[in-house]
């Protein structure tokens, strides 16, 4: 049994492909996809509403929009964020630096890393 089963991820992504990859990896690690968003209004409102989940994968880069927005509503929430992107940890902006980071185009193990890399028991004031 995988030490991912049932964890539960919140998917912000805009490209297609690479959003049913991720799915698919992510259902391979027996996780449970609890919404996905394409778009950053989209991403906003489901962060807000959605059954909290265990984590978040953000891709950073949302049609020249950055995702920023949604990470505050889930680390408000207490939901720890992954960010993708193509950049690295570099392209972070200095405050959101020291969360997980997957560069694009990334692997299944590289997914496993980041969200291994997760505090066990976060606290949104901590994380």
């Amino acid at each position: 049994m995988s030490s991912h089963q049932g964890l539960r991820v919140f998917i912000v992504e805009d490209e297609t492909l690479v959003l049913f990859n991720l799915e698919d990896i992510l259902g391979e690690l027996g996780c449970v996809v609890v919404g996905q968003a394409m778009r950053l209004e989209q991403a906003e409102k489901l962060a807000a509403t959605v059954e909290r989940p265990d984590c978040a994968i953000l891709d950073v880069n949302l049609g020249g929009k950055r995702v920023f927005p949604v990470a505050e509503i889930l680390v408000r929430r207490g939901v720890p964020v992954i960010f993708a992107t193509g950049y690295g940890a570099a392209g972070l902006p200095e405050e959101w630096r020291g969360r997980p980071v997957v560069l694009k185009p990334y692997t299944r193990d590289d997914l496993v890393r980041a969200i291994d890399a997760l505090p066990a028991h976060h606290n949104a004031s901590l994380y």
